[in-house]
């Protein structure tokens, strides 16, 4: 029945070109002999580069398609009309070595993995990438933790970064140090990303990543935010919620607000202060509001007297 080439990498006969790169670039990997020290990578690592080397080829992975690898190595009626005419049979070169340097491109595939780099943001270096065609490499997202304070002003944030860059001669990197600087605007929302192009690891074969951060709240001692509005929570006295109180609240830009509450307090109560809450991002000039919520102290205890005028008050 001969080998079954698509089996070897772990495929269907209904396998894409792009499925095939991606299954000899793993198993190459994993099984070449300067790697894996089991006694049978060798030969699994030879039996790999036959598989892509013929499946690769639109010609052969057709021939081999049809009449399976005998007809594939013995030659097949070359359909051109001339009586008794075969095509040539195919025989691997043996070098797997030359299929996995064809493959990843330069005499030493392995030049690129580096041990990863402690610094503020370590960027692990560059992946191999097929025949020598630069692929870009996946986005680096990191988290920028702003206070609400800086949120609510705007500030500017400097982020230093360790990333491995390509020396002059182009077959060489060095680690070096670089500060990226952010202009946080006023009311950037959680979730936010910035984006600095290609500013990861460079190497001979990849193009860098983005550097990507995204913005995150820090919990803050007083508010809590929800979109564009700040939620305050106020304790109040029983006797306060239902028969009315004032609020302080320091906000934070460094007023302290006086909001009189004259409505019953409620479970669920909440009372809108507008325009105190955080700029909007896309027109700094327009806020949105504080929303007051009320954590309501019960008396632990009530006297006789104080619990007959109660029901007297309220039944």
């Amino acid at each position: 029945m001969g080998q079954d080439f698509y089996g070897i990498l772990g495929l269907t006969r209904s396998a894409s070109d792009d499925d095939i790169k991606k299954a000899y670039r793993k198993l190459s990997l994993k099984f070449h002999p300067d790697k894996n020290q089991e006694p049978f990578a060798p030969e699994k690592f030879r039996q790999i580069a036959e598989a892509y080397d013929i499946l690769s080829d639109p010609r052969k992975r057709a021939v081999y398609d049809q009449f399976g690898e005998e007809g594939l190595k013995n030659g097949v009626p070359s359909g051109s009309g001339e009586t008794g005419a075969w095509t040539d049979g195919y025989t691997f070169h043996g070098d797997s070595h030359k299929v996995f340097r064809d493959f990843f491109g330069g005499e030493n595939p392995f030049a690129e993995f580096f041990d990863g780099i402690d610094g503020d943001l370590s960027m692990g270096f560059g992946g191999l990438k097929g025949r020598g065609r630069k692929k870009k490499d996946p986005a680096i997202e990191r988290d920028l933790v702003l206070s609400l304070e800086e949120v609510f002003h705007g500030c500017t944030k400097k982020m230093k970064i360790s990333r491995r860059v390509m020396n002059e001669d182009g077959h060489t990197s060095s680690i070096r140090d670089k500060i990226l600087t952010i202009n946080v605007k006023k009311g950037w929302r959680e979730g936010t990303r910035i984006t600095f192009p290609e500013e990861g690891d460079q190497g001979p074969n990849n193009i860098p990543a983005d550097i990507v951060f995204i913005v995150r709240d820090k919990p803050h001692p007083r508010f809590k935010r929800e979109d564009n509005d700040l939620v305050f929570t106020a304790k109040v006295l029983l006797g306060k919620a239902l028969t009315g109180c004032s609020v302080e609240i320091p906000t934070l830009d460094g007023r302290l607000l006086n909001i009189p509450i004259n409505d019953i307090i409620m479970p669920g109560y909440r009372k809108a202060v507008p325009s105190e809450g955080m700029p909007l991002s896309k027109d700094p000039d327009m806020k949105g509001d504080l929303q007051v919520q009320f954590d309501i102290e019960f008396p632990k205890q009530l006297t006789p007297e104080k619990k007959h005028l109660i029901k007297q008050a309220l039944l």
